[in-house]
């Protein structure tokens, strides 16, 4: 008798938001294991995330999500980037996590549209199922992240400045936005300028003033580098719950006394089409509810200050995307 052929070996793998609305497994064959990574560094990725890129990892074709009960689709936001977008990107709509990219046509041999998945989303993202292999678009961010991460595990990445899809794919990719310009407060004081991509939350804040010097008990001054005391303190932050949050494995922060934002914002984070969640008891975050940009961290002990996603800054010059003219990183 000739043996009846056995179904190739599969590997299920789990990813869930910070809040769990999105809830879902993919079964992979193990062949396609580790699912390769590569790290956006394109504005579109930043302005849409709030973080300094991203960690996308395409799926083969004709391997999609399979929603876990009570989670569905229908906990999806959809944000089509441009007019000329060959995919729409997801996000959780009640937590903000990006979830990831979904083609919007099919390739002759896809049944269904293939998928790009934020791998910081899953409950193992170790390198038996997850390789991190390049960096893209860094031509977008000179001076980003990808000059100081240019190995993992001893392994070299990969650097494309441009898209890594070859050209004979066809492939139409949307200009660089214009290079961000100086803006001056009322007082004729510079102002940075944070803004998602779809320009739906956009506000400015000044370099650190007199008045935050001369607060009483230094509260307000201990956000001011000690290096610098033109530029804010920022740091690089790697903790799990902002990685469910936000869908990615790195965010970028700055520390920002309230009174000092325009337009106007207070603890409750309502700006704009900003849409705010409690993810926690005294800590509020807030993100874009139309494109998914973090955009806020809030909480209670530090109620004086809201975090500010460094991703979204439009500092002028391009060798400037880690904000390096406005802020000091203390790791």
């Amino acid at each position: 008798m000739t043996p009846t052929p056995q179904p190739p070996p599969t590997k299920t793998l789990t990813a869930h938001c910070f809040c769990r609305a999105v809830h879902y497994t993919l079964t992979l064959p193990t062949a396609h294991l580790p699912l390769p990574v590569h790290l956006c560094h394109c504005s579109i990725c930043r302005y849409t995330h709030g973080t300094p890129c991203i960690f996308h990892a395409p799926l083969p074709p004709n391997i999609t999500p399979s929603f876990i009960p009570p989670s569905t689709p229908a906990a999806l936001t959809s944000y089509k980037h441009s007019a000329h977008a060959l995919s729409t990107r997801v996000f959780c709509s009640t937590c903000g996590a990006q979830v990831g990219d979904i083609n919007l046509s099919l390739l002759p041999h896809e049944s269904q549209p293939r998928w790009t998945v934020s791998s910081s989303l899953f409950t193992d993202h170790g390198s038996e199922y997850f390789r991190i292999d390049r960096h893209i678009f860094t031509d977008s961010a000179v001076g980003g992240l990808h000059t100081l991460l240019p190995r993992v595990g001893g392994r070299e990445l990969e650097v494309f400045k441009g898209d890594y899809v070859p050209a004979s794919a066809g492939r139409v990719l949307p200009p660089e936005p214009p290079e961000a310009e100086r803006e001056v407060g009322r007082d004729r004081e510079e102002r940075m300028r944070a803004q998602c991509h779809c320009a739906g939350v956009s506000f400015t804040f000044p370099r650190p003033t007199s008045g935050v010097y001369e607060d009483d008990g230094g509260v307000l001054s201990k956000y001011v580098s000690p290096v610098d005391g033109r530029k804010w303190m920022a740091t690089m932050d790697i903790c799990g719950d902002c990685r469910l949050q936000n869908g990615t494995h790195v965010v970028g922060w700055t520390f920002i006394p309230l009174g000092l934002i325009e337009p106007v914002v207070d603890s409750r984070l309502v700006m704009g089409t900003a849409k705010v969640f409690e993810s926690s008891e005294g800590v509020r975050r807030a993100f874009c509810g139309r494109c998914g940009a973090t955009v806020f961290y809030w909480c209670v002990e530090r109620g004086e200050v809201v975090d500010v996603a460094t991703g979204l800054l439009r500092v002028p010059g391009r060798r400037k995307v880690r904000g390096e003219g406005c802020l000091r990183r203390s790791g």
